[in-house]
């Protein structure tokens, strides 16, 4: 976190990776189904939000523009998914007790 501003998490990795198998925020955007002006505000802050850009932008023209994850966003990326193997590990017996608490999805309790 910076601030009140949330520097990463589920939807801006979402979006880092799209970019990463696009290489454009526009491609990105509607992969994930979020409005290219939304992507690219989180791009703005994603950048602003860490020492070292998180994605390069080229703009566009006659060979076109595109955008690439950096060296940066690729650590962000690998650190953010341990971060979350880390996080579901953790709470597997929890999540296991609930689950077994839950009615069967065919069940009248379920209804």
């Amino acid at each position: 976190m910076q601030g009140d501003a949330i520097a990463f998490g589920p939807g801006k990795a979402a979006l880092l990776l799209a970019i990463h198998q696009s290489g454009s925020i526009s491609a990105a955007a509607r992969a994930i189904g979020m409005s290219y002006r939304r992507a690219w505000l989180l791009v703005e802050a994603m950048n602003q939000c860490f020492q070292s850009p998180l994605v390069a932008t080229a703009t566009g023209g006659a060979k076109g523009g595109g955008a690439q994850v950096t060296p940066s966003g690729h650590e962000i990326i690998a650190r953010y998914q341990a971060m979350q193997i880390k996080a579901e590990a953790a709470v597997a017996a929890d999540m296991a007790y609930f689950d077994a608490l839950m009615a069967a999805p065919d069940s009248p309790a379920a209804r």
